[in-house]
């Protein structure tokens, strides 16, 4: 049975705090897994979660401060301590490898994992799978910083009532979804375009062209809410967003379900990050989110 769900290891800005561990978020994608933003202590939070190395198949790193990369050089040597049977891609601004190349190798350890770095060299297109297409696309931080987005290719939905209207059921079904033509009869007569399922990722920020193009039409986005709005100013100036812009953000682009995470440790309740985003104007659902959570893409 496909799952499709974002697991959420850590939720804290810069520093970790007594309820909240740093950065880390696991997407289960049906049978595939993609990390992304291994803070200091994923490897715990992993253990807490019920989430195994086995279950990483990409790697997916934003940028170079240690709040969304420090955790990267445990999670590694736990692919390979565990001998993960496949292979695994790691993706990083590509500014940054020297900093992936420290964290890569920490400390000594025996390689037994096939690990394969596709640094980001500019937006586009960075893997296609059967499953999905990644993208990564520039953001507006003091360092270099990419956001990303799973793009699920579209499909088609069968359409009952025109399927019994040309008398096609049973075993029939299944072969004219195989090879789109049965007795005259094409898929596309009996079907509707069923629009893939978006996913996207967006961490350390100001407001920038990246952060539009990366929400636009997501059913779920995880995005960086640091400061609330009284504190505009310092969002802007260090590089980041606040929860009301968080979620016009989500209102403009047409967005399904908006996660709100990485909260400044100067604020002490969430719930006033929910009630400034109700008040931009966003009316879809909307996660606040805390450690070990499991939220559950929409339905499609």
């Amino acid at each position: 049975m496909s799952v499709r769900e974002l697991v959420v290891l850590g939720t804290a800005s810069q520093v970790p705090t007594r309820h909240r561990n740093h950065n880390g978020y696991l997407l289960r994608w049906d049978g595939q897994g993609v990390l992304f933003d291994p803070g200091e202590g994923t490897q715990r939070q992993m253990l807490r979660a019920g989430v195994a190395a086995h279950d990483i198949d990409r790697i997916c790193v934003t940028h170079f401060h240690g709040d969304h990369s420090l955790g990267l050089a445990g999670v590694i040597q736990r692919i390979n301590l565990d001998q993960v049977p496949h292979p695994v891609a790691a993706h990083f601004p590509a500014s940054g490898q020297r900093y992936f190349d420290r964290l890569r190798h920490a400390t000594a350890y025996r390689e037994t994992v096939s690990l394969t770095e596709v640094p980001v060299l500019a937006d586009g297109p960075l893997a296609v799978t059967e499953g999905y297409t990644l993208d990564a696309y520039k953001l507006s931080h003091p360092v270099e910083s990419y956001g990303y987005r799973l793009t699920e290719p579209d499909g088609r939905r069968l359409l009952p009532t025109l399927l019994a209207e040309h008398g096609i059921k049973g075993p029939d079904v299944g072969r004219l979804q195989r090879e789109g033509v049965l007795d005259g009869v094409t898929l596309d007569e009996v079907s509707e375009v069923r629009r893939g399922q978006r996913f996207a990722f967006v961490m350390d920020t100001r407001l920038c062209d990246g952060v539009h193009t990366l929400a636009e039409g997501a059913d779920m986005l995880v995005i960086e809410s640091t400061f609330l709005d009284e504190d505009v100013r310092l969002a802007t100036d260090h590089g980041h967003l606040t929860a009301g812009q968080a979620a016009r953000v989500a209102r403009e682009a047409s967005v399904r379900h908006l996660v709100l995470t990485h909260f400044s440790q100067r604020y002490n309740d969430p719930a006033d990050f929910e009630r400034q985003a109700r008040a931009a104007g966003f009316e879809g659902e909307l996660s606040i989110a805390q450690d070990l959570m499991r939220v559950p893409l929409p339905k499609r």
